[in-house]
Formats: structure tokens, sequence, C-alpha cells
């Protein structure tokens, strides 16, 4: 049961997070709905991510970008030139008076701008750092320029996405997952780093890599490969395996549906029958001979037959509702738009409406995760650039440490 009085796990956690790109961000955005007070440092110009689109309005604009909006509500923006004297000091003393440091430079940009982290720990020793780079902070590659498509490559993660014609190359998925595997390591750090430093009073750097986040995220590509030396082969819309699999992706009357039958299930096949044969349309799959697993393992293309035939009779959402009322793996493919409108996700209430000044009510997802032992807070919008500086700057040295008298971040409402 929720307790509305008790308060989120983080508040009174202070961070700053220097980061323009999704890894970066996201965590610094899963640390602020979990209490913390997430202050973003960004250059004058404004963080990168102010300027990928799609914009608000449809034209670009910094303050209208929806990429910045989903990434970085609930914090609040101080912009500082690293490379001004004065401004590095700033920083310098704003991480005295904070928990916690996400930073996504990379290692060229950090010599340029003569930041070692590990002398940073050295020399501040209550600050948890977390350094996410596309390599980490050693080896070979550690210069190297990457992004979400190379993150997915490079660890092996890109092999395993596409189709089953191998003539077309691998297709990468959509929605940063790369940046966002490294950004649930780099939170996963962040937290246990927190933990440690109740113990020893001292912080830690974590160097969280996208390229190692991603090469242990193969899903079964790793053991796979590890005890038998198979490796697997993309398939159409079902999971990487060394053989090919049978299709599970069905084209239904108005859209598609994921079914994956288990011929050895002999439950599951049975409830299968008696579906299509309520509907008329289970063939001969209702004679005796496909009791025995081995038949219907032999007829297993005339099966695929029979059940292309019945979905392209069935309203997908129809087929999906019916399947799982009868305890069957089945689900329908949703159209990104659809997800709107999923009744499940509103009885949850997963999507959340933020006010944003000018543009008006936008709806956005909420937190992913949720505890029973405080109610959940509304999300804040994202700032506009620099909207916090003064106010943050102006409470350090001052015992504030830039959050409000109430011990709750004093942040845009």
């Amino acid at each position: 049961m929720q307790c509305p009085s008790a308060s989120p796990p983080l508040v009174g956690v202070r961070v700053v997070e220097v980061s323009g790109d999704p890894a970066g961000e996201l965590t610094g955005l899963h640390l602020a709905e979990l209490g913390a007070d997430v202050v973003k440092v960004e250059p004058p110009t404004g963080a990168e991510s102010r300027h990928i689109g799609p914009f608000a309005g449809g034209e670009p604009d910094p303050e209208g970008s929806l990429n910045y909006w989903y990434y970085n509500a609930a914090k609040r923006s101080v912009t500082l030139d690293l490379g001004d004297r004065e401004d590095r000091a700033r920083f310098e003393r704003l991480l005295d008076e904070v928990d916690v440091l996400i930073i996504s430079l990379h290692p060229v940009e950090l010599r340029r701008f003569d930041l070692d982290l590990h002398a940073l720990v050295g020399a501040k020793r209550h600050l948890v750092v977390v350094s996410i780079t596309p390599f980490g902070l050693t080896g070979p590659w550690a210069d190297y320029k990457s992004c979400d498509l190379v993150g997915l490559a490079t660890s092996g993660l890109l092999w395993t996405s596409g189709y089953d014609d191998h003539s077309i190359p691998p297709i990468r998925p959509g929605g940063n997952q790369a940046y966002h595997t490294a950004a649930s390591f780099a939170q996963i750090g962040a937290l246990l780093a927190l933990i440690q430093r109740r113990s020893t009073g001292e912080g830690d750097l974590i160097d969280v890599s996208m390229h190692d986040a991603c090469a242990v995220t193969g899903e079964l590509a790793n053991p796979y490969y590890f005890y038998s030396r198979a490796v697997v082969q993309r398939q159409t819309c079902r999971h990487a395996q060394p053989s090919p699999t049978q299709p599970a992706h069905f084209a239904c009357a108005d859209g598609y549906v994921y079914f994956a039958l288990v011929l050895a299930d002999s439950r599951a096949w049975r409830s299968l029958v008696e579906w299509l044969d309520s509907k008329g349309l289970a063939a001969d799959l209702v004679e005796p001979e496909y009791d025995d697993l081995a038949y219907r393992q032999a007829q297993f293309p005339h099966i695929q037959e029979v059940l292309e035939a019945f979905f392209l009779l069935q309203p997908a959402a129809v087929a999906y509702h019916e399947g799982q009322a009868r305890g069957l793996p089945i689900g329908v493919v949703n159209a990104p738009e659809d997800v709107f409108e999923d009744e499940h996700l509103a009885q949850r209430g997963f999507f959340e409406s933020v006010e944003h000044p000018g543009w008006g009510e936008v709806r956005r997802p909420g937190m992913p995760f949720r505890f029973s032992g405080y109610a959940r807070r509304p999300l804040t919008r994202s700032p506009r650039l620099g909207e916090h500086t003064e106010e943050v700057l102006a409470g350090l040295g001052t015992g504030r440490k830039g959050a409000g008298s109430d011990g709750e971040p004093a942040g845009h409402r």
C-alpha cells in the first residue's frame, strides 16, 4: 500500500549531470524520478540533445526539442562553460556540494577540459562519479567515436536483429537501445556506490562502457557461443537461434499478432485446436493423429498454413484477447500510436501530462518502476536553457546546497 506522506527514496541526494546523449540523460532522469535533485550543466549553446528533433511546432527550436523534453524532465538547468576559468571554478564548487556526478564526456573531451576523473574522486572523496562513454575510459578504442548503431554493431547485438532473409543486412532496433542499456548499468552503478559510501564514507568512479553493457546483454547469443561455439542467426520477429525456428508473426484482418506455438506443449495444443474448432477453422487438426507430438512436428508446414488462414480472418485485438483467455502466448503488434490508447497502460496511469510554457499540455511516458512505499509524484517539465543558473549558483557555499529549505529540490513547477 502506498503511503502518500512517504518521500521517494532519493530525496536529499544531489546530482550534477554533464551530458548531451541519451545514456547520461536517461541515467539522470531515472535518478530524478526517484526524488534526486538533478542539476544539468549545459554549455551556453545548450546540450546537444536540444538540437535533436522532432520539434514542437515543426520548426527547429532548442526549447522545443521533444527529444530534450523526454530525457530531461524533472531536472534543473545551469549554463557553464567548462573551458572558462571562472565557470570552471563554479563547477568545482558545485561538485563540493553534490553526491553524484553523471558525465558522458568522451576521454578526448575530458582531456580538452583538463578533467581527470580519477583525480576528481581523489580530491572530492565524498563524490560518486559515473562516467558513461562509448568504449570506457581506457583501452585501445577509448577515443573512438560512436552512436547507438555503432554500440549495437560492435557489441554483437546488431547481428541478431533483422530478418530471415540474410541477403538483407542486420536491422537496428529503434529506441536508442544501446544508450538505454548503458544507462541501466550506470544507474545500478550509481546506486551501489551510494550504498557503499554509507559504510566507507567515500565515493567512487564508475566507468560505464556502452560497448561493455551491450556485449553482456546478448541474450542467447553468448551462452550458445560460450558452451557450444554455435553462432545464432537472426530471424524475422523471433529470437535469434543457431537453427531456424518456426515463424511466429501472423497477419490478421487488420494488423499482426505474435504467437509462439510450442508443439511440445500438449495443453497449449489442445487449447489452440479447441479455439480453431470453435470458429469452424480447425480443418483436420482435430484428428487423433495430431495428439502425437512426432506427428505434429512432421505436419508443421500444414499446421502453419491452417494458422495463417485462421488469423487472416480475425481482427488482431480479438485474436489477442481470445488467445490470452485460453492461456496461449499471443500478443498484438501495436503501432507506436496504438500504445497511447492501450487500455492496460491507461489503467496503470503510465502516461503523464506535463505543462510546457508556450506549448501546452504534453503527454509523455512516466516512471518505468513503481514503489509501494510512497505515492508517485507528477513529473515536472524539462527546464529552459540556463533557467536555474542564478538560483543554483547563488546557493553555493551557503549550506543550502542548491535545494529548497524543505529538503525537496527547488525545481520548476
